[in-house]
């Protein structure tokens, strides 16, 4: 298991580090986010975006679910925190987006369906270690571009 660990000191560098892990990907990549609210979760999905050439605004999909963005490769930005059950993600596209090859799928608070991720996925986890501070440690059989 591969696993890398940055230290953030604001929005602008967690984006940086996104973008920069985003930059290596080649399609079918699954993302999991993993902090408590606030932690920075949306805001690491934005550089996972601009990382991908995406030039839209990303808004946190909670009220949606999921958003699609078209860029380099496309991103399925999703928000499972209103999931009860992951019976409900056959309504919301979850499983057409898993299997799109050209697709990158960044899910945010996957506890909630932690039985439908793939076996393979990125998981990234993000502590508050101050205001302003973040821990963010990537996790992954392999890291992608190795």
């Amino acid at each position: 298991m591969a696993i890398s660990l940055f230290t953030s000191d604001g929005p602008g560098r967690t984006m940086e580090i996104a973008e920069d892990l985003a930059k290596t990907f080649r399609g079918g990549e699954v993302v999991a986010l993993c902090g408590e609210l606030g932690a920075g979760k949306t805001v690491f999905a934005k550089g996972i975006a601009r990382g991908l050439g995406i030039a839209d605004t990303v808004v946190s999909p909670t009220f949606t679910i999921m958003q699609v963005y078209e860029g380099r490769l496309r991103l399925y930005h999703c928000d499972m925190y209103r999931i009860g059950a992951e019976e409900e993600l056959s309504e919301t596209g979850f499983f057409d987006a898993l299997a799109d090859p050209q697709g990158v799928v960044v899910i945010e608070w996957p506890s909630r369906i932690r039985g439908a991720l793939p076996k393979e996925h990125i998981e990234v986890e993000i502590e508050r270690i101050s205001e302003g501070e973040r821990r963010i440690t990537v996790r992954c059989d392999e890291l992608p571009g190795n």
